[in-house]
């Protein structure tokens, strides 16, 4: 009987005895409850799905690995050192190599919290989070040590499948960081939305615990992580989308720990949470609204969510005149209407008749185009002035 079927049959044995389940994916109505919601509204509705996963033992880890992380050859999945497409510089057999000691690449592979433990004072149940929990090579894992992920400039040390420990290059930070090779930095991308969703209640919380997670945690449930490593990570997430590795690995953690990573199931749910044009009405609107002749000045709206932009409009007519802009529809500009953006306080309107009233509302914006939604509730901000 070769190595295979032996590797096989003994996982067969171990979901029998330790009553794994295989999951068949997203079970039926699983993600229903959040239909229409975007943001942090989004956000905490995922939490309410994934959050009370059943936890599991730190040593039962290493058996969790073998259904959650094995290659097709039987072999330990190891982000650390594998080769996609090519041939890895060493392979790990499931049990017999974990670590153990280790002096260098290829002595064993070992348990790495890809978001380090230290950044959460290795609490439970982030301690055996199987979502961001994955075997690896165990020198490359003390190289990574409790560094961000990031992308490097200059490597200081670089490991056998060209993952690097370096100063980072990204904008925004300096500092030392480790980046994995780029076919999995989408999984490792996802596993930090999963962390920032499935313990939004408590992350807030961890900004001080550790000077290197301090760079990357904001202090806040929501958005979580600090621009520059949120703009990094959704890079990541762009450019590496899902696979079927991680498909089948979300599958396998479903059956272990009875919860999933949604941004797995629904990569288009990273953009829904973070991106661009999501964010609710402005909370205010402009002020100081007022103008000579054909030049509007103002000061911009303030508050917790700010404008992108406004839209001013214009009738000779009268205040009434002013057809009332509807969300989700972008107005182009033209002799009556002008778009500007958020900072700029000023407009001008030309080709005016002089001595005649003209009459001015301005709305305030987030988003563009589909999404664009308006401030429309409240005093519209208006002003009528007379064209020399």
């Amino acid at each position: 009987m070769n190595r295979l079927i032996r590797f096989i049959l003994s996982v067969t044995t171990i979901m029998l005895l330790t009553g794994y389940t295989v999951s068949a994916g997203i079970p039926p109505g699983y993600y229903s409850s959040v239909s229409g919601l975007v943001g942090e509204n989004l956000q905490t509705e995922l939490y309410d799905i994934i959050n009370g996963h059943t936890v599991r033992s730190y040593t039962q880890l290493w058996t969790d690995f073998q259904t959650t992380d094995d290659k097709a050859n039987g072999y330990v999945w190891d982000m650390y050192s594998d080769v996609p497409g090519d041939t890895p510089p060493y392979n790990y057999v499931f049990i017999t190599d974990q670590c153990g000691n280790y002096a260098n690449e290829g002595d064993c592979y070992n348990r790495e919290h890809s978001f380090p433990k230290s950044w959460f004072n290795d609490a439970s149940p982030m301690y055996s989070d199987l979502f961001h929990l994955v075997p690896t090579d165990g020198k490359v894992n003390g190289m990574r040590s409790n560094y961000p992920f990031g992308e490097v400039g200059s490597a200081t040390l670089t490991s056998l499948n060209g993952s690097k420990l370096g100063s980072c290059s990204y904008p925004g930070y300096s500092g030392t960081v480790f980046e994995p090779i780029d076919d999995y930095k989408g999984d490792f991308a996802r596993n930090y939305f999963y962390m920032a969703t499935r313990y939004r209640n408590v992350i807030a919380g961890w900004e001080n615990n550790n000077s290197n997670g301090d760079v990357v945690l904001d202090g806040t449930s929501y958005p979580v992580y600090e621009e520059w490593f949120l703009d990094m990570i959704m890079a990541w997430h762009e450019n590496d989308p899902v696979s079927q590795k991680e498909i089948d690995r979300n599958d396998a953690i479903y059956g272990v720990q009875n919860n999933r990573n949604p941004y797995i199931d629904h990569p288009e749910y990273v953009d829904l949470v973070w991106g661009e044009g999501f964010a609710d009405e402005p909370s205010n609107h402009v002020a100081n609204f007022s103008g000579t002749c054909i030049v509007l000045n103002w000061a911009d709206a303030t508050g917790s969510i700010l404008p992108s932009g406004y839209l001013v409009r214009m009738s000779s007519v009268g205040f009434g005149d002013i057809i009332t802009p509807v969300d989700g529809v972008e107005v182009a500009d033209d002799i009556n209407d002008r778009n500007v953006d958020y900072g700029e306080e000023t407009c001008t309107f030309g080709g005016l008749v002089s001595g005649t009233v003209y009459y001015f509302r301005i709305y305030s914006y987030v988003g563009n185009g589909a999404t664009i939604d308006y401030k429309l509730d409240g005093s519209i901000p208006q002003v009528d002035l007379t064209a020399n």
